[in-house]
């Protein structure tokens, strides 16, 4: 996908992504802040932070960045921010391909449904493993092709209204892994049916 058509996808999702994706995408976002196990002191960067829904689950003594390419869904992000008294979060806009930190300047940054948003992942994984301190901890939570055929084949059909979705919905893992140059430690489901993927990888060589 090209970037423009990413930030008209979510702009125009802005207003109603927490109803539609919240209940069915909150769950792994709980799930993974759980297990990133963060400490005070600890700077952590989200991905894609989006409007912000994953940003009251992290401990009050953790210094958040959240950056999104899509201005409509960080205005919700910062609404959110500014209702919950959010004081350790800064959010910025930037993307996820080219951003502009200082190497090694995060404990451990996530990527939360945005893998298969981006129209390069690859330079995304990148840009995480080199903002992220040598080894610390990166996560990516997303959904990946279904083993099952059927399933698939259903992927493929819903994969036509990328355009208007903003993800790609035929995405599979093994690729997606050669690309990013992640030492995986763990990888398991979650959300509804486990049918999305948490992955835990130490920011060192593969």
């Amino acid at each position: 996908m090209e970037e423009t058509t990413v930030i008209k996808a979510y702009d125009r999702l802005a207003r109603g992504y927490d109803h539609l994706f919240g209940p069915i995408f909150n769950p792994g976002r709980r799930r993974i802040i759980e297990r990133m196990g963060c400490q005070g002191g600890e700077r952590v960067l989200e991905v894609g932070v989006g409007t912000g829904l994953s940003l009251p689950y992290y401990p009050q003594d953790t210094a958040v960045v959240g950056i999104d390419v899509s201005d409509k869904m960080l205005a919700v992000a910062r609404e959110r921010v500014a209702r919950q008294g959010l004081d350790n979060v800064a959010l910025h806009r930037m993307d996820a391909q080219a951003m502009a930190f200082e190497d090694d300047s995060f404990d451990t940054v996530v990527a939360m449904y945005v893998a298969s948003v981006v129209p390069d992942d690859a330079r995304m994984s990148a840009e995480m493993r080199r903002v992220c301190r040598p080894g610390g901890d990166l996560f990516v939570v997303n959904h990946f092709t279904h083993h099952n055929r059927h399933v698939r084949r259903l992927e493929r059909l819903v994969t036509r209204a990328t355009p208007f979705l903003g993800f790609d919905a035929d995405f599979p893992l093994e690729p997606f892994l050669q690309r990013a140059g992640f030492r995986v430690l763990t990888i398991e489901p979650v959300n509804l049916g486990g049918y999305w993927s948490l992955i835990h990888a130490r920011n060192e060589a593969a």
